[in-house]
């Protein structure tokens, strides 16, 4: 009967973790691609006509609010 119990708790145990191997390689993987397939960021100042575009609808939100 322990045979039996350890015997069960032995392949119980591996079963989790071949599974939780699995798992760890499959979420690494899709991690991978993903991480290769976005683009990378661009990393700019924005130039003044774009801040002032930004701050002119910034000023025309706020006015059509009140």
């Amino acid at each position: 009967m322990i045979d039996q119990g350890l015997t069960l708790m032995l392949v119980g145990m591996g079963t989790v973790f071949v599974f939780l191997t699995i798992l760890i390689v499959a979420t690494s993987a899709m991690s991978e691609i993903v991480r290769r397939m976005t683009p990378a960021p661009i990393d700019r100042d924005p130039t003044a006509d774009e801040v002032a575009a930004i701050t002119a609808a910034i000023a025309q939100h706020r006015r059509q609010r009140t």
